[in-house]
């Protein structure tokens, strides 16, 4: 069974950072593309960003660009969300999720991540 658990979440001031982890277990972890989601109160959940399975390539969506890093440490079976210059309209659950087929690219579409984690509160203040 394929388990997703997010960390790292907290509150912090505008400007602030936060490192979100997202634990993998149930299965091989490094063969398979990950992303990183949020949901805001009263908004659709979406696309942060997203990375292949060797690491070897990322995407981000365009308001967190050039802000956030995402990584992978595939010895620990786990992804990483360094966010930096952190703004009150990056407040949400952020959610981690991962593809169900091997070695295939990374997708920045929500419906093509087939395992989620349950989130992780980011609140940032003014």
């Amino acid at each position: 069974q394929v388990r997703l658990v997010e960390s790292g979440g907290g509150l912090v001031q505008a400007g602030g950072s936060l490192r979100l982890s997202c634990a993998a277990s149930g299965r091989s972890f490094g063969v398979y593309p990950m992303g990183w989601f949020r949901q805001a109160p009263g908004k659709e959940r979406e696309f942060v960003a997203a990375i292949g399975w060797s690491g070897g390539s990322t995407a981000y969506a365009d308001s967190v660009k050039g802000r956030f890093t995402i990584s992978r440490d595939n010895g620990k079976n786990t992804v990483y969300l360094q966010m930096n210059s952190l703004k009150p309209e990056d407040t949400a659950v952020y959610h981690c999720a991962s593809r169900a087929v091997r070695y295939i690219g990374y997708s920045i579409k929500e419906t093509d991540y087939d395992y989620w984690g349950q989130g992780t509160q980011v609140t940032v203040s003014s």
